[in-house]
């Protein structure tokens, strides 16, 4: 049993009775899970909140032989937009009408008004660019989730871009500060893609993103749906079966 006194971080109050904006930079490995999951997660806000998901997907690549399997697309969609697909096909299903940019963020759509970023990106020069541009903005996201994985493991990490370098011990550290050598572009990006099933299944196990996209949802569900979290994230191994948390910042 958790003790009383355990760390929680609470929504704020302005996300009460809206629409919560989110863009989702990545429609691949861990995007499209993500993408799929956010659905469910809007019809389960509107059932038990004040709150609903709009949701803009961003990617600039197209759907391949390697994509099966391991993805959440069919034959059929080969050489389409993986953006535009999983999200005709998900405004389809559930009667939205959420978006899709078929191109690189954030060049092709600005993190500005967006209340939560959720990156699902492969290398460490993608993330960087996504933290530049909220450098740069005013109004920057409240919330930047994003999730990486390897072969047999991932992670995935909920922090709170700091507003005009101000110093807060209780705002939630981002990526890119939780993982400071993904600032250091001197370290060249693997990105190399798969040209078949079997060469992705090699490079990434099959479920990995599957499972770490279903840890990073739960956390949404409590974050979004029930007020509050009590970790930030998580390390996953799929050989071991662990999960280990990443704690909440503590007061100094």
């Amino acid at each position: 049993m958790q003790p009383d006194t355990m760390e929680r971080h609470y929504l704020p109050a302005g996300f009460d009775n809206s629409t919560i904006k989110i863009l989702l930079v990545g429609c691949g490995g861990n995007g499209a899970q993500m993408l799929m999951g956010l659905a469910s997660l809007d019809t389960a806000l509107r059932a038990i909140s004040s709150r609903s998901l709009h949701v803009t997907v961003v990617d600039d690549d197209i759907v391949t032989e390697a994509n099966l399997g391991r993805q959440p697309f069919y034959r059929c969609d080969l050489g389409a937009s993986k953006a535009r697909t999983l999200t005709e096909r998900i405004n389809l299903a559930h009667g939205l009408a959420w978006k899709a940019v078929h191109g690189r963020a954030p060049q092709a759509a600005s993190v500005e008004g967006a209340d939560m970023l959720i990156s699902c990106v492969d290398t460490a020069s993608a993330r960087r660019a996504l933290g530049a541009a909220m450098g740069e903005g005013r109004g920057i996201p409240v919330y930047w989730l994003d999730l990486g994985n390897a072969a047999r493991d991932g992670q995935y990490l909920i922090g709170c871009p700091s507003r005009a370098g101000r110093a807060d011990n209780r705002r939630l550290p981002t990526v890119l500060e939780y993982f400071p050598e993904l600032a250091d572009d001197s370290v060249p990006d693997d990105d190399a893609p798969s040209c078949s099933v079997a060469e992705a299944l090699e490079r990434q196990s099959l479920f990995v993103n599957r499972v770490v996209a279903s840890h990073a949802l739960a956390l949404l569900f409590d974050l979004l749906g029930r007020g509050s979290i009590g970790h930030a994230g998580a390390f996953i191994n799929l050989v071991s079966g662990q999960a280990v948390p990443i704690p909440l910042p503590r007061d100094d």
